[in-house]
């Protein structure tokens, strides 16, 4: 078997001098060609790069979000749990990252009677403490609910709204995760 480095993102084991071999540059499906002589395995790598002179180079990373979740509640110890997960930035909703990342979201009611990310429910309501800027703007759905829940959460004027939306407050099914060049940690 041959040794790997760092640098080699794949290995090819030792094939017999007659038996050519074949692959596809970016192609998960790496294996020699059929001829009289015996066929001898290949081991590949998914993400396979052409490494041939004159190749264009392969993309940079794409930027990436890091998110810190705070529970709701202390623990035993009395400090909050955090749980962490990443995004690609620009790819994914808050509320696709949390689910995907077994985050706890909903409470018991919410589990029961979430919208299934409509931006009408609100049983996806959190708070962002930092890193908003990282975050999509608010989307009109999510202006009208936040705006109609506030409203039913303070105290009113006779002749008009004197409610403020906290800017903090955001619907995970209607904020996307980062712009798709932006990167940090929110």
């Amino acid at each position: 078997m041959a040794a790997t480095s760092s640098a080699a993102l794949f290995s090819v084991l030792p094939l017999p001098t007659a038996t050519p071999v074949s692959a596809r540059a970016g192609s998960s499906l790496c294996r020699p060609t059929r001829s009289a002589a015996a066929v001898s395995p290949i081991r590949c790598s998914a993400a396979s790069p052409d490494l041939s002179p004159g190749a264009p180079a392969p993309a940079p990373p794409k930027p990436q979000i890091e998110l810190e979740f705070v529970g709701p509640k202390p623990g035993a110890d009395g400090s909050y749990p955090v749980d962490r997960a990443a995004a690609v930035s620009g790819d994914k909703l808050l509320r696709d990252v949390m689910l995907e990342n077994k985050l706890e979201l909903y409470a018991a009611y919410g589990k029961l009677m979430n919208c299934g990310g409509g931006g009408s429910c609100g049983t996806c309501l959190v708070e962002i403490i930092d890193g908003k800027e990282l975050l999509s703007p608010r989307t009109d759905a999510e202006n009208r609910y936040l705006k109609k829940r506030i409203c039913q959460l303070t105290v009113h004027s006779a002749s008009r709204c004197l409610c403020q939306k906290p800017e903090s407050w955001r619907l995970t099914c209607q904020t996307i995760v980062g712009n798709k060049e932006n990167s940090g940690k929110a």
